[in-house]
């Protein structure tokens, strides 16, 4: 690959490859917003890699014009990981859905959010197997119909932002396809960030789930539907801004400012917390729209803590041995007996 100079245009991270996924699928919002964002993170195209598993968003990386893999199914965190301890000047991406992610994946997910592997992680979330053709997926809502639940599934879903936060990965948000500045400036966030990033994308998938997020993007209903988190910042929402999210004891609720409370009574923000507890709370909640009084669902940065990636403390743990015992070689190692008897 020839080097790029700096800062990248949208060109040069545009290959020839045709885009093909179905017309008005969320992944064309996806890829265009990720090409404009690393316009702005000053890393050349030579230092970017995107690796993937299986499924539409796995094609990923046959449209950004950066070093890519396909790997296999679920696996793409261990590719990454590899990769990133292999080559440490690379900025290494993980393009994967719910159901790579979250079914055969989600024990290699887990673990590299846990190592703090730094890596970014993007879940794109349609709620259904797409590649497949329409399967149930781990983060189908209840009562979702599909091919392979005709009556409504009832499992369970999984929470991504919950099994993240729950793995401890230091870099924990949500965004949205169609909400592009606030897609965009997510994933500058997320390049950003010093450890294991983990960003889950509502995204629509047009044939086999269509609508399932229009709560979220419905320009008429989504102000009342979503909490967009900021730091430092109230939890305000609402088309008038006069809803809030306040605790009672260990119990949030939701409350109009100046009915049931003034701002300063609010729950504030807080993702730079060492404690995970708030930012588990809000991965909590859930629009239900039965209810008249239906909790938002956060948009943004839940969680964003610095500590110590693998990488750098498996460097320390390499330079104390080498200090100790001086280089080595690789024959010594071929050539050492581990011997032990059984009696």
């Amino acid at each position: 690959m020839a080097t790029t100079s700096l800062p990248l245009t949208t060109k040069e991270l545009t290959t020839d490859q045709e885009v093909r996924w179905c017309p008005g699928c969320g992944d064309y919002s996806i890829l265009a917003q990720m090409k404009t964002a690393l316009t702005t993170v000053g890393v050349p195209r030579e230092k970017l890699a995107f690796v993937s598993g299986i499924g539409c968003s796995s094609r990923f990386p046959y449209y950004m014009n950066t070093f890519g893999f396909h790997t296999i199914h679920g696996r793409a965190p261990t590719f990454a990981t590899g990769l990133r301890l292999a080559n440490p000047d690379l900025q290494v991406w993980v393009v994967t859905g719910d159901g790579d992610g979250l079914s055969i994946g989600g024990n290699h997910l887990v673990h590299a959010l846990r190592r703090n592997v730094d890596i970014k992680v993007l879940l794109f979330n349609n709620e259904i197997y797409g590649l497949t053709k329409g399967q149930y997926s781990p983060a189908s809502r209840m009562g979702t119909p599909s091919k392979t639940s005709p009556g409504g599934s009832f499992e369970t879903p999984v929470r991504p932002l919950s099994l993240a936060l729950a793995a401890e990965a230091t870099f924990v948000a949500r965004t949205v396809d169609v909400d592009v500045q606030h897609l965009r400036a997510t994933l500058q966030k997320a390049a950003a960030h010093k450890g294991s990033a983990f960003v889950e994308i509502y995204q629509n998938c047009v044939i086999f789930n269509d609508d399932v997020y229009k709560y979220a993007t419905d320009k008429a209903v989504k102000a009342d539907n979503l909490l967009y988190l900021e730091h430092g910042k109230p939890m305000i929402f609402g088309k008038d801004k006069n809803k809030g999210i306040r605790l009672n004891g260990l119990k949030p609720e939701v409350v109009t400012i100046g009915k049931d409370c003034q701002v300063d009574d609010l729950l504030t923000h807080d993702e730079k917390s060492d404690d995970a507890t708030l930012a588990y709370l809000l991965s909590r909640f859930a629009h239900d729209p039965r209810s008249a009084n239906s909790f938002p669902e956060p948009v943004g940065v839940f969680r964003s803590v610095r500590k110590p990636t693998y990488e750098e403390q498996l460097d320390g743990r390499i330079k104390t041995a080498t200090d100790k015992k001086g280089p080595g070689k690789i024959e010594d190692l071929f050539k050492a007996e581990d011997v032990w008897t059984v009696s």
